[in-house]
């Protein structure tokens, strides 16, 4: 699978050949989504709680006594039925992540970058370095280049580009080892340098 490589000015700068097994692959829908699903799960922070009879505030002294009231018997006003007590069976701090193994991992991404290529969404990059920080002039090679709201994969993030680009809005520049199918699927437009293309074939192979 020949693939053209070109420069931030929009110039030819050759071709490459990408993996057909990592490329090429067709796309299942459900396993793309069941990754991304994976990937959301893992990122909440699952911090959510509410108090247990043990953590409210308040008198430990019994209400009223036992017998003889009219009353329903009670203990504790800190108990769930009254105003300001304890939630029962209510959230905990736990985590949200999913099982799901380092091989379907894998195979996912796999589509991910089939999937981009397929639509023509793919673009592969000589280098993405600056000399200099300079947001004017990364955003009008984006424009030269018809990139709207593109993901830039570098093998090691070049500093002063990284700087750059993240200015622009809808932009992100990720290192090759940060590549993920969430990021790839929400972006418009997939940029690969060839070390990052170098990194992601040893990855995935």
């Amino acid at each position: 699978m020949k693939t053209k490589v070109i420069t931030l000015e929009n110039k030819a700068a050759g071709e490459i050949e990408l993996s057909k097994e990592i490329f090429g692959l067709d796309v299942r829908q459900d396993i793309l989504h069941r990754m991304v699903e994976w990937q959301r799960a893992k990122k909440q922070a699952g911090t959510h709680k509410t108090k247990t009879i043990s953590e409210i505030q308040g008198t430990t002294k019994k209400p009223w006594k036992q017998k003889g009231t009219g009353n329903a018997r009670a203990g504790s006003l800190r108990s769930p039925q009254f105003r300001g007590g304890a939630t029962i069976f209510g959230p905990v701090v736990r985590s949200h992540a999913q099982g799901l193994n380092k091989k379907f991992r894998k195979l996912a991404l796999k589509m991910a970058l089939s999937a981009k290529h397929k639509e023509g969404a793919l673009f592969i990059l000589e280098n993405a370095q600056m000399k200099k920080p300079q947001t004017k002039a990364i955003a009008a090679s984006f424009k030269k280049n018809g990139w709207d709201k593109p993901l830039i994969i570098d093998g090691t993030l070049d500093v002063a580009f990284a700087k750059a680009a993240r200015n622009i809005k809808h932009v992100d520049v990720l290192p090759g080892i940060g590549a993920n199918v969430y990021d790839i699927l929400r972006h418009k437009q997939l940029v690969l340098t060839k070390d990052a293309i170098a990194q992601l074939e040893e990855r995935l192979k």
